[in-house]
């Protein structure tokens, strides 16, 4: 079985990308996993679109991503039992700081084209640890306006394929399908693990501590004047 994760803010496309990807591999080769917050009905419409096996996890306190991570050996037995070729996990990835992505898989972030030039920056992780940024609605913006983006991803991960399209019509999918094609599969399942280092640290307010002031709380903490301080992790 091959393992193919797809992360992205919300609103990017991450749907609409994997239904390029199902269109265009093998029928009724995957089995797909929708993990979100609150809602999701995801999973009913790959289902009924494409005959698939699908389910969704709804993380509720927990962040998506953790959640993604916290199942993803579950999710892997199943689609075994389903008899899938791929598994397609799409995480809602809204921290912007912890990202989904695990070794032996293909990592996708979908980010859209129109949610501004700095957007790259701003989802740093996300894209910097992905095998392949897909860059979504690029038929709304200038060529020039493609380009800037464009730079932005690099800047942020220099590696990082990067493919523009409007995943509506499926321009521009095919170099992202001869990827999917020459991905490998998965050797040792018990050998999988993220692909980066998660952050190192929680604070109280994590775990419903409600009081405001820093001094009120306990482990990774920030209090107004500390600029020079910024926790980064690895």
């Amino acid at each position: 079985m091959k393992l193919i994760i797809v992360a992205g803010p919300p609103s990017a496309g991450k749907t609409a990308v994997i239904r390029q990807i199902l269109r265009n591999l093998p029928k009724r080769s995957a089995a797909y996993l929708k993990i979100d917050v609150i809602y999701a009905t995801e999973d009913e419409e790959i289902a009924a679109e494409f005959g698939i096996p699908a389910k969704k996890l709804i993380s509720g306190d927990l962040c998506p991503d953790h959640a993604g991570i916290m199942v993803t050996a579950d999710a892997l037995g199943w689609a075994e039992e389903e008899g899938a070729e791929y598994l397609i996990i799409e995480s809602a990835g809204l921290c912007l700081r912890c990202t989904p992505y695990t070794t032996q898989s293909l990592g996708i972030a979908v980010i859209s084209a129109i949610s501004g030039t700095h957007s790259p920056y701003k989802m740093a992780p996300m894209i910097a640890l992905a095998d392949i940024a897909v860059v979504t609605r690029v038929d709304l913006v200038s060529q020039a306006e493609k380009e800037v983006f464009r730079e932005g991803i690099r800047d942020v991960a220099p590696d990082v394929e990067i493919i523009e399209t409007n995943a509506i019509v499926g321009t521009g999918m095919r170099y992202l399908m001869q990827m999917i094609e020459g991905l490998e599969e998965i050797v040792e399942e018990s050998a999988i693990t993220l692909r980066g280092n998660p952050p190192l640290g929680v604070c109280t307010v994590c775990i419903g501590k409600k009081e405001i002031g820093w001094n009120h709380h306990f482990g990774v903490i920030r209090r107004l004047d500390d600029v020079e301080n910024l926790f980064r992790g690895e």
